[in-house]
């Protein structure tokens, strides 16, 4: 995908560098991203997801504010290698794409920001840990990404290509617009409400998420480049439930899908990238 360069003063952009574990402090809620990547976890590192999910609603880590981010510091945490400044390009696109959007609903919009980490780092939802990848926390508006994740992504997932990548950060960014538009408090009341169904719903908010990721890819369709809805579609598929469970050497148990079939991920991707209409982006249609 041919993206501008970011702007350094239009983005909100900050490296955690690496960072070791850190004693005693509190303890924060799981991003949206979070259950997907422990079953990441599982195929990758031999992780149960079970203890993983639990352990990361326990994690003890303190929550810092992050410093104000100026041009120079962004350009620093942007420019180290090329996954970050493509993932700073996304993320500057993303924000062009979708605040004119709510300002044409008239909708209060706030970009988030992006903060990269290695191995380690924190976050207002807690902990953040390499073999989480990327996720979203609602409690700071900002997208956490792993610098070795990408690696992943190509070597253990089998998700290439450029394209898949930006997927990656627009899915996250998805989650961003859940929150401003009052759906994730929506569907964590209706979780709290109905813990049955606890699953089901996380289910449709991720699936939300990625056609979001797809609208934002379809509003601009001009800078796609050969091969790069394939992979996208690929990526959506490699990191749906029953394949990552599969790949695991588990049995693909529809009840503890957290984020959809790699069937439904891609269909709803899809979907975002042919109609370029976030409203056809309601999965919860039927429930109301």
């Amino acid at each position: 995908m041919r993206l501008d360069d970011f702007d350094p003063d239009s983005i909100d952009v900050e490296d955690q560098g690496r960072r070791g574990s850190f004693p005693g402090g509190r303890g924060g809620q799981v991003g949206c991203g979070t259950l997907l990547i422990a079953l990441i976890g599982a195929l990758v590192f031999g992780i149960d997801p079970a203890q993983m999910i639990g352990g990361l609603e326990q994690a003890q880590l303190p929550t810092r504010e992050a410093s104000a981010t100026d041009g120079n510091s962004v350009n620093e945490a942007c420019t180290a290698d090329a996954n970050r400044r493509q993932s700073c390009n996304a993320l500057y696109s993303l924000n062009n794409t979708w605040e004119p959007l709510f300002a044409a609903a008239r909708i209060p919009f706030k970009q988030p920001g992006l903060r990269f980490y290695s191995q380690a780092g924190n976050s207002g939802c807690g902990a953040a840990q390499s073999a989480m990848g990327p996720f979203y926390c609602p409690a700071d508006g900002r997208i956490y990404l792993d610098t070795d994740f990408f690696r992943l992504m190509d070597v253990e997932i089998g998700a290439t290509g450029q394209f898949a990548r930006d997927y990656v950060i627009a899915h996250e960014y998805g989650h961003h617009i859940q929150k401003l538009l009052g759906m994730s408090d929506q569907v964590r009341s209706l979780q709290a409400q109905n813990p049955r169904r606890a699953n089901e719903l996380s289910v449709r908010l991720e699936l939300q998420a990625d056609c979001y990721a797809g609208v934002w890819a379809a509003k601009n369709r001009e800078r796609l480049e050969p091969g790069d809805m394939e992979s996208g579609l690929n990526a959506a598929h490699q990191i749906g439930d029953d394949t990552l469970m599969r790949n695991a050497g588990r049995r693909a148990s529809p009840e503890a899908f957290t984020h959809g079939t790699s069937a439904q991920r891609v269909r709803w991707l899809r979907r975002g990238m042919e109609t370029g209409n976030e409203d056809s982006c309601d999965t919860f249609a039927d429930l109301r």
